[in-house]
């Protein structure tokens, strides 16, 4: 008698990712896939899913999750499970994993991409010799060498940064709820409270979870303790920042600049007509003006939530996700997110 299959859906995946999952999932679920979001799926092929494998853009809560009443496991693509609502995933008797660790590298090499091409300016170089001008009128950067950059977050993506930090010859301070005292000897760097952080640091990267705690951790008050001139990097999460803080705070100075993979609200920036089906839509759609406003100034460079993005990275994740899965199925579920 031949075996019935659960299915699964996987969303926001292109052909290649597509491709890899069925063959790695063949004979274990009927997999469903689409490039788009739930919202692309037909309500009575959404009934029937029991294992569900999103990315980070796809939010899943209550409404969600009703129109899923099959549904057993959601196995995220990524680490963040900021997405997903854990207490309507609980209250429905949803287990939830993710992906704890695939990208640590790749994600502290964006890191410094954006360091590097605010430091020299180089997005600005490229633009005016795409036209035809060698002018270096405007282009005068800085070393980093001897600046002192401030880590929060020290956990698997922050040591890394620094580790990078360290062979630029920088100066290096931290802050993280947990410390390793041996590992700051190590990599030669010292533990710092928050808010000396922000007073001593030249450059400030931000490598936090998106919790209820670190939401707009950087604010108009933080940001005023900042030394002038700072630059901001955030290759984490969007809510760690007030956007409209940010932008007051390049206008007044306080910060020269800011390198972003990560936008609060940048969900919507693709798909701005999803703005009309969410609560709160009002104050969406001020963080999506601060966030154009962001996108026209010289001194900010905007990559499109890309840190994850290499070969390597997405192989992790897409492997980790299968053994997500196949675990869950078996009866010993592995990566699972607690809340």
């Amino acid at each position: 008698m031949e075996k019935t299959l659960v299915k699964a859906l996987a969303t926001a995946v292109n052909d290649e990712e597509g491709h890899y999952l069925a063959q790695a999932l063949q004979g274990i679920v009927e997999l469903q896939q689409i490039s788009g979001s739930l919202n692309d799926v037909d309500p009575h092929d959404l009934a029937e899913i029991v294992v569900l494998m999103p990315f980070i853009h796809e939010r899943i809560g209550h409404a969600e999750i009703e129109k899923m009443p099959q549904l057993k496991l959601i196995a995220t693509r990524s680490t963040g499970y900021d997405h997903i609502d854990l207490a309507a995933a609980a209250q429905h008797g949803i287990a939830v994993a993710n992906v704890p660790g695939y990208g640590e590298t790749a994600v502290a090499e964006q890191t410094f991409a954006l360091v590097l091409t605010l430091s020299r300016k180089m997005h600005l170089a490229y633009t005016r010799t795409q036209q035809g001008d060698y002018s270096i009128e405007g282009l005068r950067g800085f070393d980093l060498y001897g600046k002192t950059l401030g880590v929060v977050g020290a956990g698997a993506i922050g040591l890394h940064v620094i580790r990078i930090a360290k062979g630029f010859g920088m100066n290096v301070v931290a802050y993280d709820v947990n410390q390793n005292r041996l590992l700051a000897e190590v990599l030669g760097f010292r533990y710092v409270k928050l808010d000396e952080l922000f007073t001593i640091s030249d450059i400030i990267t931000l490598h936090a979870p998106a919790l209820p705690s670190t939401q707009h951790m950087i604010n108009r008050e933080t940001l005023s303790t900042m030394k002038h001139g700072a630059l901001l990097i955030n290759t984490a999460r969007g809510s760690l920042i007030d956007t409209q803080a940010l932008v007051w705070a390049l206008d007044t100075g306080i910060l020269a600049g800011a390198g972003l993979d990560a936008l609060e609200g940048e969900e919507f920036l693709q798909h701005e007509e999803e703005l009309l089906n969410t609560p709160d839509t009002e104050d969406k759609l001020k963080i999506l003006a601060h966030n154009r406003l962001l996108q026209r100034r010289d001194n900010v460079v905007i990559t499109p939530h890309i840190a994850f993005n290499t070969e390597e990275a997405l192989r992790r994740i897409l492997d980790t996700t299968i053994e997500n899965v196949q675990a869950f199925l078996q009866g010993h579920p592995s990566n699972l997110v607690k809340r």
